[in-house]
C-alpha cells in the first residue's frame, strides 16, 4: 500500500510536465527515506533535467539507502545528460520502484537491467495503468511513430457548432473556454483546419493560466489558403506556428508563410485531401507526443474516420439551433452502427453552464 502511495504522488509530479518537456516523456519521481519524502521532482521545460535528477539533487545525501518511486523507467543511454539509471545507483538509493518500461529501443528494460547490475533492488508495475494513460502520447510516438490525439468539440445539445450565418462564439460558457485553455496547456501542440483559421481567426495560445511554454500552433491547409494578414501570421515569430501543405501549394503561398516565421512541411494528398495519418506521423517525427485538434468539422471527420483520436472531449451547452445549424462533423460515410468509432466514458462533470464529457478510445 505504501509503495502505492508514493508511486500516486510520483504519477501526480509528472503530470506537472505534460504539455512542457516535449519529445521527452513527462515523468514523476519521488524519493522516500524512513517513511519520509527526501527528495522529489518532474521533467523540467523542454524535457531537462531529468525527473530522477531534480530529485536525487533535492535529496543529497539522504538518497543513500532510501527507495526512489519513478513513473516510466530511468533512461540508459547517454544523451545530453547521463543515464538516470547510472545516477540513482550513484547516489546509493537501494531501491528503484517503477511504474512503466520505457519502450524507446535505447532504453527497453536496459536502465531496470542497469539498476539491477548496480545492487538496487528493482519493483515493477506500481501503478502501470495510470502510468499508461499518463505515458499515452510518449508511447504512441516510440511504438507507432505519431503523437495522441486529444479531439475537442464545443456543441448545441443537438451537436451544432454554429448557426446557419456561421456564428459560434460564444456557444459554451467562460468555464468551459477556461476549461479549454488548461487542456491546451498539457499538450504539445494545438490543431485546426484551414476552415477554422479562415472563419474564427484564432490565436490558439493558452491565456489566462501564467507564463509556461506555449503549444504549437498547427494548421492543416492543403493549398495554403490562409489569410496572411490574421493572428497566426502576426505572432508566427511569437509562438511556433506549424503549416502542413499539399505537396502542389503554390509556391509563392509557401514563400510567404516562410517570410512570416512559419515552419512548412509538404504532406501527401489522398482522394483530393491531406493525409491524416502521414500528417501525424510528420509530427511523431518533429517530437510531438500530445496533440490536442479543435476542428473543424472536415479535420475532426478525418481523424475519426481514420481512427486516430485517442480522446474525445466534448463540451455540450444548454442551447439547440436546429437542422439549419452547422453541424460539428463532416460526413463520415457510416452506414452500419458496427463500422462507427466507439470511446469508453471516463468522465462527465458540470462546468459552469455546460458540460463536459471526456472519452478514450476502446481497443
Amino acid at each position: 500500500m505504501t509503495d502505492a502511495r508514493f508511486m500516486s504522488l510520483a504519477l501526480a509530479l509528472g503530470r506537472r510536465g505534460l504539455g512542457a518537456c516535449w519529445p521527452n516523456p513527462a515523468v514523476g519521481c519521488v524519493i522516500v527515506a524512513g517513511g519520509r519524502i527526501v527528495g522529489r521532482g518532474w521533467t523540467r521545460p523542454g524535457g531537462r533535467p531529468h525527473a530522477e535528477v531534480v530529485a536525487l539533487a533535492q535529496a543529497g545525501a539522504a538518497a543513500r539507502g532510501a527507495t526512489a518511486y519513478v513513473s516510466l523507467e530511468p533512461c540508459a543511454h547517454h544523451g545530453k545528460t547521463p543515464p538516470c539509471a547510472d545516477a540513482l545507483a550513484a547516489a546509493g538509493v537501494a531501491r528503484v520502484v517503477v511504474a512503466l518500461t520505457d519502450p524507446d529501443p535505447r532504453v527497453n528494460g536496459q536502465g531496470l537491467a542497469r539498476l539491477r547490475a548496480g545492487g538496487v533492488e528493482v519493483v515493477e508495475g506500481i501503478g502501470a495503468e495510470a502510468a499508461r494513460a499518463d505515458q499515452a502520447g510518449f508511447l504512441l510516438r516510440v511504438t507507432e511513430g505519431r503523437p495522441m490525439v486529444t479531439l475537442k468539440l464545443a456543441a448545441s445539445l443537438d451537436g451544432r457548432i454554429a448557426t446557419a450565418s456561421g456564428e459560434s462564439q460564444w456557444i459554451t460558457g467562460p468555464e468551459a473556454r477556461r476549461l479549454v485553455h488548461a487542456m491546451r496547456m498539457r499538450h504539445d501542440a494545438v490543431m485546426v483546419g484551414a476552415g477554422t483559421v479562415r472563419t474564427d481567426d484564432p490565436g490558439l495560445t493558452v491565456r489566462g493560466l501564467g507564463a509556461r511554454r506555449q503549444p504549437v500552433r498547427v494548421v492543416l491547409s492543403r493549398g495554403l489558403d490562409l489569410p496572411l494578414d490574421g493572428q497566426l501570421a502576426r505572432t508566427a515569430r511569437e509562438v511556433p506556428l506549424w503549416i502542413l501543405h499539399g505537396s502542389r501549394a503554390a509556391p509563392e503561398r509557401i514563400a510567404a508563410w516562410q517570410e512570416t516565421g512559419a515552419r512548412l512541411f509538404a504532406v501527401p494528398v489522398s482522394a483530393g485531401q491531406l493525409d491524416i495519418r502521414a500528417a501525424l506521423a510528420i509530427l511523431g517525427a518533429q517530437g510531438l507526443t500530445r496533440v490536442f485538434c479543435e476542428g473543424g468539422g472536415s479535420l475532426a471527420a478525418a481523424l475519426l474516420s481514420e481512427g486516430l483520436v485517442d480522446e474525445f472531449a466534448g463540451f455540450t451547452a444548454g442551447l439547440a439551433l436546429g437542422a439549419e445549424g452547422r453541424p460539428s462533423l463532416a460526413a463520415m460515410g457510416i452506414d452500419r452502427l458496427g463500422d462507427a468509432p466507439r470511446f469508453a466514458l471516463v468522465e462527465t462533470r458540470a462546468i459552469g453552464a455546460d458540460v463536459m464529457h471526456l472519452w478514450r478510445r476502446q481497443g
